[in-house]
């Protein structure tokens, strides 16, 4: 026997919440430049302490992953509230269209 389950029309997919590819892409490089920025910090610190051996490379990892912690927090929030201004967007949009009115390009 077929499976006759009702299947949608094409194009009538939910819509992501998730923000652009790009918007992560950018998000991605910003965690990456603010850990090297964070381990620079961390090995300017070091030396300018006067550690040496082991201690060195401990205080870059640690500022590398505190600099890259710090700016991926910031990161997820201005994503999270990306995606929440679109999602206010639309709906505000189909409000204004009205119901059986058409999405404009």
């Amino acid at each position: 026997m077929a499976d006759r389950s009702p299947t949608p029309p094409p194009g009538t997919d939910p819509e992501s919440a998730l923000p652009s590819v790009l918007a992560r892409a950018l998000a991605f490089g910003a965690i990456l430049v603010g850990g090297a920025a964070g381990g620079l910090i961390g090995y300017a610190f070091a030396d300018l302490g006067g550690f040496g051996g082991a201690a060195v490379g401990l205080v870059t990892f640690l500022g590398a992953v505190v600099g890259a912690g710090g700016v991926a927090v910031v990161a997820v929030l201005t994503l999270r509230a990306l995606g929440e201004w679109e999602t206010i967007r639309r709906r505000d949009d189909a409000t204004r269209r009205g119901p059986g009115r058409p999405r404009s390009a």
